[in-house]
């Protein structure tokens, strides 16, 4: 069995379409949906504000590698568009954590594929919807696991402010 933690996130269109049509894609290995949050945007770059949400899935037949053909399969579907870095996207399906059939974190430094997600720990986008569904997960980033409730704590206090509940959800199981 594979268990994916991913972070999902849209600027573009029909943002709340586009976060459904993750969902609805993994059907039954949806394991645990978050609330949807808006956000704005990080990296620098001008743009709208994003909707955030994360999933927790699993399938027996999948690996790391799947989890991340998959999200780039429903990028693709939803006419992602990879220009600038940290730029608008209609759809942006991250591989955050991978749990492998012993009940390990996977571990990847693949450029392709690095696991742990080498940035989630520093992103409250990601960080506090992920507290939604696995109040008590831990992550490791920079060689240190920590709870992801203490990952959150330690991020500046107007990044977590800046991750608002909205009302909009997603269709599948909660967390």
């Amino acid at each position: 069995m594979s268990r994916a933690v991913l972070s999902i996130g849209s600027n573009i269109g029909d943002r709340l379409a586009h976060l459904r049509s993750v969902v609805e894609a993994l059907g039954s290995r949806t394991v645990a949906v978050s609330a949807v949050y808006s956000t704005a945007p990080w990296g620098g770059v001008e743009q709208e504000d994003f909707l955030n949400a994360v999933v927790v899935a699993e399938d027996p037949s999948f690996g790391p590698r799947d989890w991340l053909l998959l999200g780039q399969e429903l990028e693709a579907a939803a006419e992602r568009v990879r220009i600038q870095r940290w730029g608008p996207r209609s759809l942006d399906v991250d591989v955050v954590s991978c749990t492998g059939a012993d009940g390990h974190d996977v571990c990847s430094t693949d450029p392709e594929l690095t696991l742990p997600h080498p940035r989630a720990h520093l992103r409250a986008f990601v960080l506090v919807p992920w507290l939604d569904v696995e109040p008590d997960a831990v992550l490791t980033a920079d060689g240190v696991t920590r709870p992801i409730a203490d990952w959150c704590a330690g991020l500046d206090a107007a990044e977590r402010d800046g991750v608002h509940r909205t009302d909009h959800t997603l269709t599948g199981p909660t967390g």
